[in-house]
């Protein structure tokens, strides 16, 4: 794996292999496999998946931003 790819920033795409939610957790594991978590999925199994990863890129922080105003519509 190259370096580019563990700082590519997860997007909308991006899947949690545990339940098809949008991806904030990505764990790169030392066997070369890569699995993908939601937030939720991704706090529940880090800790032992700390164990057997490379790298764990984590970006939730994500979901604690503002949302983005809804374009006002006259009907």
């Amino acid at each position: 794996m190259t370096a580019a790819l563990a700082t590519t920033p997860l997007t909308a795409a991006d899947r949690c292999d545990r339940c098809g939610a949008q991806a904030y957790v990505r764990v790169r594991l030392s066997s070369g496999g890569e699995l993908l978590f939601c937030a939720h999925h991704g706090r529940e199994h880090t800790p032992r998946l700390q164990e057997a990863a490379a790298d764990i890129h984590d970006e939730s922080h994500r979901l604690a931003g503002a949302p983005a105003p809804a374009a006002d519509q006259e009907r």
